[in-house]
């Protein structure tokens, strides 16, 4: 579903802020994949994200997703591919719009607009009985601007928006980051369901090594640019947060000092 060949990416280049933030990058999924990925601050976690999502060029290497070559298509070209949902729960959804707009606005990605703009009854019933399964008290609420709602129900929001479509790929970019912790779980339950239920191929940046482990039938852990370790099936389910410190201690030669990793 995904293979990323020996990608690089440099921002800065030549001058006194180089960061190599991809240094020969290699990752293939295979449809289905669920893969979490880790890595300290600077890893290169969020920049393999924006890579596939085309919001910075790579400087070389190549990004196939399903079979096409994406490498050089612009951001708006690779969307009607993907599902993103960001760490920031204002990024995903239009504020000043309704709860049926914007759910309607991502039912419609990737089709042809008209001049035609309205909500069908059936439609307003498909959204009812999807914001039901949050649990959130936001299917008597269609009519609500999306702005007035709290960051975890604009994230609920957001993922079902990302995946009301069934993306190639859905891009999960720390999404329970900003959220308290009763909201995060949530969110991430609500996730591993709708990614089991729907077959979806996605990729779950965190710094919670528990989250990692318990999600997903895949890990992944960075480390300055590269993937360090890759981990699945039985073995990954028998990791432990120990287990992590130590192979990250081995593959980079010092101790994991990220506090957010540790703390999480």
């Amino acid at each position: 579903m995904l293979k990323i060949s020996n990608v690089r990416k440099t921002f800065n280049a030549g001058t006194i802020n180089e960061k190599k933030a991809l240094n020969g990058i290699n990752l293939h999924l295979e449809p289905e994949d669920f893969v979490t990925i880790i890595g300290g601050n600077g890893a290169g976690k969020s920049t393999t994200l924006n890579m596939i999502a085309g919001v910075y060029p790579i400087d070389s290497g190549t990004i196939t997703l399903d079979g096409v070559n994406i490498s050089r298509l612009p951001e708006h070209a690779r969307a009607k591919y993907l599902g993103r949902v960001f760490q920031d729960p204002m990024r995903g959804t239009a504020a000043d719009m309704e709860i049926q707009e914007n759910l309607a606005l991502a039912l419609r990605r990737g089709e042809k607009r008209g001049l035609r703009w309205g909500i069908s009854k059936e439609e307003k019933e498909q959204y009812k009985t999807l914001l039901t399964r949050l649990d959130l008290g936001l299917e008597d609420r269609l009519s609500s601007k999306v702005g007035l709602l709290s960051g975890g129900q604009r994230q609920a929001l957001t993922l079902l928006m990302a995946t009301l479509k069934k993306p190639k790929l859905l891009l999960l970019d720390e999404h329970t980051a900003a959220l308290d912790p009763k909201t995060a779980k949530k969110v991430l339950d609500l996730t591993e369901e709708i990614v089991n239920e729907n077959h979806l191929t996605a990729l779950m940046v965190t710094h919670n090594m528990k989250d990692a482990i318990r999600l997903g039938n895949r890990l992944i852990m960075m480390h300055e640019g590269r993937i360090i370790y890759d981990v699945r099936g039985e073995e990954k389910k028998r990791l432990e947060v120990s287990d992590l410190l130590k192979k990250f201690e081995q593959a980079s030669g010092g101790e994991f000092a990220n506090d957010r990793m540790l703390l999480s």
